[in-house]
């Protein structure tokens, strides 16, 4: 399950939303290691990202910055991702807050729980069909 949030190989199949695609996926792996990730929606639009790894514990932990942009910063995140083991499972724990930077960040606010658990649905997805 690690692999899946590290390797930009598995990552590129499951981040955004259901119907999204990443026409971007660039991940350097590590603690202060960067990562930037174009989302595609359905009708074209696309929507940048970029963050940086603040910490990196495999397999346990992963804390990134996430910053949705345009020209300018749309709003500023900070994600932590804990992977427990749970009676041979994987127990997954993300947590996850943002700051608008823009009056249009507020629509992104309000779509953001929708949007992790449409990524983690896909996360889980992709995982079954590996197994």
């Amino acid at each position: 399950m690690f692999q899946a949030w590290a390797d930009p190989e598995h990552l590129v199949h499951w981040w955004g939303p259901k119907y999204f695609t990443n026409s971007v996926c660039e991940v350097d792996a590590r603690e202060r290691g960067t990562c930037r990730i174009v989302m595609r929606a359905p009708d074209g639009t696309e929507y940048p990202g970029r963050g940086v790894y603040r910490e990196f514990v495999p397999p346990e932990r992963l804390v990134f910055t996430n910053v949705a942009e345009d020209k300018d910063p749309l709003l500023d995140g900070l994600t932590t991702v804990t992977f427990e083991n749970a009676g041979g499972k994987t127990k997954l724990t993300v947590e996850t807050r943002a700051i608008g930077r823009v009056e249009i960040a507020e629509w992104m606010l309000d779509g953001m729980e929708a949007g992790w658990t449409q990524s983690l649905r896909r996360l889980a997805e992709l995982l079954t069909a590996r197994a």
